[in-house]
């Protein structure tokens, strides 16, 4: 019976230390938490001026866009650059290959962030795509990377290590190599697949379609008309803005993919320290009865053994 109460002892002693240990970490994420959704809430304002901006320079170009239905811009080939970029970035293409930017976590403890991203991803590929010659894989985080090798995957770019509040300097290798892929013909369409921050306990995987650049809508300008005064000229300006602005929507994702990452983690922390709670709960009560039960028996004996000396 020693024993026994020793054994429990000792595993309430170790799971009070593993208790705190996950405590710490829930208050630690907790407070990344709030930082971050400072930022991106912040980066939203950000993100919104620069839509409506392009989304003024660009009229003329997507309402031409839109009475071609995307088609492909005549002569081509006399085309002068910085049209031609202008048309890369907004234009259709016919889809030969799939550009996934998967967005996951460099670790674990974060509960089930990064297998919902990955099951649904592995869902979308077998239902979209035939062979892997259709499709292109970016990964951002180790843990999808080592998931895609080890499954044979290859992958086109990974990037592993990125800060828990990153900032747009960090991560710009990110966003221009994937603009840069997409203007390089490596693939004609880009999806940025992530888990969304929906709130503090629950996020929802979301696939975003992010180049050709398709969300802006040549209808906005009527709405909310605003005159620009622009130098040298608007097409010069929107050939240096329109890709800035595709990075911020890939950059942005980073950011909302975080945010879940950060809220999962600490959800998950919570939840390790309330089951750690509840067994010392449990071995408590256990060690509490068997204590008792020992004592009992003691005292038994010694009744026992006086009775019978008399």
């Amino acid at each position: 019976m020693a024993e026994s109460l020793m054994d429990i002892k000792r595993q309430i002693s170790s799971t009070k230390k593993t208790g705190q240990i996950t405590q710490a970490m829930q208050m630690v994420s907790g407070a990344k938490l709030t930082q971050i959704e400072k930022r991106a809430t912040a980066y939203q304002i950000y993100a919104d001026r620069v839509r409506q901006i392009v989304t003024h320079l660009a009229a003329a170009q997507l309402l031409e866009l839109e009475r071609q239905q995307m088609e492909q811009i005549t002569n081509a080939a006399n085309a002068d650059k910085k049209q031609l970029q202008v048309a890369t970035l907004l234009q259709q293409r016919p889809v030969k290959k799939t550009g996934y930017l998967v967005i996951t976590g460099d670790r674990g403890l974060v509960g089930a962030y990064n297998s919902t991203v990955l099951k649904a991803m592995m869902q979308m590929i077998q239902q979209d795509h035939k062979t892997a010659s259709d499709y292109v894989i970016m990964a951002v985080g180790g843990v999808g990377a080592d998931f895609f090798k080890n499954r044979g995957i290859n992958l086109a770019y990974e990037y592993r290590g990125v800060s828990d509040i990153p900032t747009f300097n960090e991560v710009r290798e990110i966003v221009r190599t994937a603009v840069t892929m997409f203007d390089n013909n490596v693939f004609d369409e880009l999806y940025v697949c992530y888990n969304h921050h929906v709130n503090s306990l629950t996020s929802a995987f979301r696939a975003e379609k992010m180049l050709p650049i398709s969300d802006l809508d040549a209808s906005e300008v009527e709405d909310h008309p605003i005159e620009y005064l622009t130098e040298p000229d608007p097409d010069a300006v929107l050939e240096a803005i329109l890709p800035q602005y595709a990075e911020s929507l890939i950059f942005g994702a980073i950011m909302d993919a975080k945010t879940a990452e950060h809220a999962a983690s600490t959800t998950a922390m919570k939840s390790a320290t309330d089951n750690a709670n509840d067994l010392i709960s449990r071995l408590s009560t256990t060690y509490n009865r068997a204590r008792q039960s020992a004592i009992t028996t003691e005292i038994t004996e010694i009744v026992g053994g006086a009775n019978a000396l008399e």
